[in-house]
């Protein structure tokens, strides 16, 4: 099916953008199933690109090649093994188990994610363009890397809320092969991570944050360090693998914190004296500025959107906050590291934050390392949006 795109679209096409937004020329499409392929053509029918069809969302089309194209199991073939030899040849994975085999636009699959935990493979579908293709993709994945089991997640719109609820639903069915029930665990860099397929949004570990946390292993040793925001203990277990003197993680939920203290017995690190405080993490910095704690180095990796009782945390309108509280706690000499995921939060508006809160902290903040995600998720240069991950280390002068 030939469809016609607006003059903004094609100019977005010809700059290699991958993704067609819904507007008033697409509602004039004849109508489609998600996973139709479509000929995206500009008003006098000129062909720019192959795209797959998902009506109902607001990327109503994704590009799979600015050529004609057919689906078929040949070019699906293609491009996992192009994904793979990527990783091998730049991706550092050590004596890693866990890393992200397709990155959706960035391996010329939109929408598509593929992470292999071990001898299993994780499909998460962020868009309903891929599940009539499902056959097709489980049959090329078992031919070409022979995985124990595969499973697909699908992406629930309303994610924030149910993350921000911790939803513990299971989100993810087997499509092939052999399940993996319960917490299980993957190697990363030496370390060992428990990880969840079945049960929840995340399966535990943050993948993109792989290369960071060997940066911050290389910081920690002898420190005292805080982790905000802690979650299942990855950097916290990173932290004390290291020899940090003292680990104190945080977190809204209890179980994510039990989580984490079964990552620390998994690798054979002791609980004390390493503390694991569930609450609130401006209510807990408010309560340490009191007894006048201090830290010499603190890390905070937030989501990019969370609701504790009566806190609410944004990107955009609390990092600044989070910021003055942390460098109350923290020393002149003291390494402040902030992550964030938040992918329509760029790095100089990031850092506007940082400013902000510096200046209202009165400090003065520098920057020494910026990074983003490891080279097993990346994008293409035509598609901004997919430098979504900010790491910074910064040091209070």
């Amino acid at each position: 099916m030939q469809v016609t795109v607006s003059p903004e679209t094609v100019r977005m096409l010809e700059l290699g953008h991958p993704w067609v937004i819904a507007d008033r020329h697409t509602r004039k499409w004849p109508a489609g199933k998600a996973g139709d392929l479509v000929q995206l053509a500009d008003e006098k029918g000129r062909v720019l690109a192959t795209a797959l069809l998902d009506p109902k969302d607001r990327v109503v089309a994704r590009v799979l090649a600015f050529a004609p194209l057919k689906l078929s199991a040949d070019w699906l073939a293609t491009m996992l093994r192009r994904a793979d030899a990527l990783r091998r040849a730049q991706a550092n994975l050590g004596e890693s188990t866990a890393w992200r085999l397709v990155n959706g636009e960035g391996d010329g699959l939109p929408g598509l994610t593929i992470e292999r935990y071990d001898e299993h493979l994780m499909l998460q579908l962020y868009s309903a363009a891929w599940q009539p293709h499902l056959p097709l993709l489980t049959k090329a994945l078992q031919e070409i890397f022979a995985p124990a089991g595969i499973y697909v997640k699908g992406r629930p719109q309303e994610t924030r809320s149910l993350a921000a609820a911790g939803d513990s639903k299971r989100y993810s069915r087997l499509l092939a092969g052999t399940s993996r029930p319960g917490r299980q665990p993957v190697r990363e860099h030496g370390l060992d991570f428990l990880v969840d397929l079945e049960q929840g949004l995340n399966t535990g570990l943050f993948l993109d944050q792989r290369d960071n946390r060997q940066d911050l292993r290389r910081r920690a040793a002898g420190k005292r360090v805080l982790n905000l925001f802690a979650y299942t203990g990855s950097f916290s277990v990173a932290a004390a693998a290291a020899g940090a003197a003292q680990v104190t993680s945080v977190d809204v939920s209890a179980g994510y914190l039990e989580w984490a203290k079964d990552n620390f017995s998994r690798n054979r690190l002791p609980l004390r004296p390493h503390a694991f405080v569930v609450g609130d993490c401006f209510a807990v910095l408010a309560e340490m500025q009191k007894k006048r704690e201090q830290f010499d180095l603190i890390l905070m990796d937030p989501p990019s959107f969370s609701t504790t009782g009566k806190s609410r945390f944004t990107t955009r309108q609390g990092t600044a906050e989070l910021v003055t509280a942390a460098l109350a706690l923290l020393p002149a000499g003291g390494v402040l590291i902030t992550s964030s995921n938040h992918q329509k939060t760029d790095l100089p508006d990031y850092l506007k934050e940082l400013r902000r809160g510096a200046l209202q902290a009165g400090c003065d903040l520098r920057v020494i390392r910026t990074a983003s995600q490891p080279a097993d998720f990346p994008y293409p240069v035509t598609f901004p949006e997919g430098r979504y991950l900010k790491y910074l280390v910064s040091v209070k002068a």
